[in-house]
């Protein structure tokens, strides 16, 4: 039984055959109508999600399988107290398989130590989001038929930004990946990604506030929101929220193919006016994200289907 906690928990081998599986299940749907028929996925979440939830209950219900859960804390026995590992005891007797986000990190590790089915970490906290990361990286590959040789820019919360620690972390096991860090001062990047990711694997990056300065470089710009839920101090927030906005006027600095997604929600960081530039595909991400969780759920649970 495995779990996936980490991009780092499959090989780049592993991984390109999960994008292989999303491919084909986005080409033949029909083929894996009912391949999860009789099982069900849990999804645990303690906090709010519309992409990553839906599209997890969505790949279910696409497969043939059938959802139950939570959507917040407070609707769970967590708020009478009840330990992660005692939910997920009990979600194993009623699914087959176990989405969760949670809030503090490491706590869908507590869950899959705890577990008699795989566990699926759906985010936690500022630390790691690897179901994200896969859409990325399965939307990358498909836009540009490999995952080497990029520039990628990655603009806004790099702090907290669980998306950005993930997408960085899996990268860097890719051929020619260089980035280029937009943020201001406060919001850097974590120490342990620049020291045991970044310069460990020798990645060459380069640290700047200005997004107008790195858009000529970037092959793709990776846009993220500035996030609300993590800050203590709501002026703080107030004040970061509209540092970086995304708009036409950036984007005239962009090179003809240059991609922009979004992990979403978005707040102001991306006008509307791009939505309709042939650049942006962060909608298109998202469909991208169903596919692959589809391939997930197949390869974790071991169907005829699986991965690998």
């Amino acid at each position: 039984m495995r779990h996936l906690m980490s991009p780092l928990d499959f090989s780049v081998s592993e991984l390109e055959k999960l994008m292989d599986l999303g491919d084909d299940i986005e080409k033949n749907p029909q083929k894996y109508a009912h391949a999860c028929d009789g099982m069900r996925l849990a999804t645990c979440f303690y906090e709010p999600s519309t992409r990553t939830r839906l599209s997890f209950e969505s790949a279910m219900l696409r497969l043939g399988g059938s959802v139950l859960g939570f959507s917040e804390a407070g609707s769970s026995s967590a708020a009478k107290g009840e330990s992660v590992s005692d939910t997920i005891k009990v979600m194993g007797a009623y699914a087959n398989i176990v989405a969760i986000r949670h809030p503090k990190e490491g706590a869908p590790l507590v869950a899959s130590i705890n577990s008699d089915v795989p566990v699926i970490n759906a985010g936690d906290g500022g630390h790691q989001h690897p179901t994200q990361t896969l859409t990325d990286l399965h939307t990358i590959r498909s836009l540009t038929g490999k995952i080497e040789n990029l520039t990628i820019g990655l603009c806004g919360d790099l702090k907290f930004g669980r998306t950005v620690h993930s997408l960085i972390t899996a990268l860097a096991r890719y051929n020619n990946i260089r980035f280029i860090l937009i943020s201001p001062e406060e919001l850097k990047i974590p120490d342990y990604i620049r020291e045991d990711v970044l310069k460990k694997n020798n990645i060459p990056y380069e640290e700047v506030v200005s997004l107008e300065e790195a858009m000529p470089k970037l092959d793709i710009l990776y846009m993220t929101r500035i996030q609300r839920e993590r800050f203590f101090n709501e002026e703080e927030y107030l004040r970061m929220r509209g540092f970086y906005i995304l708009d036409k006027e950036k984007m005239s600095l962009a090179k003809e193919k240059m991609m922009v997604l979004h992990p979403l929600p978005r707040v102001n960081e991306i006008s509307t006016a791009v939505d309709k530039d042939p650049r942006a595909f962060y909608f298109k991400q998202a469909e991208k994200g169903v596919y692959i969780r589809m391939a997930l759920i197949l390869t974790l649970l071991e169907t005829e289907f699986k991965a690998f």
